[in-house]
């Protein structure tokens, strides 16, 4: 178990419009864990990615197809 805290962040290009998560990259090295949040009901709960599995999610937003 780890006592390191999610340091939580939202990306600049959510220009506060409602629709956003917030991630904690922090853990991605030493606990192998991407926590992904709604940013409008934090209380909800996180998704907890693994490295890749966040890659591959940053992936699709930006280009808007999964797979290839």
């Amino acid at each position: 178990m780890t006592t390191e805290s999610p340091r939580w962040f939202t990306s600049s290009y959510s220009d506060n419009g409602g629709n956003c998560v917030e991630v904690a990259t922090n853990l991605a090295a030493t606990h192998g864990v991407v926590p992904v949040r709604d940013s409008k009901d934090r209380r909800a709960g996180q998704l907890n990615l693994t490295p890749a599995a966040f890659t591959g999610l940053i992936d699709l937003a930006r280009n808007g197809c999964a797979g290839a």
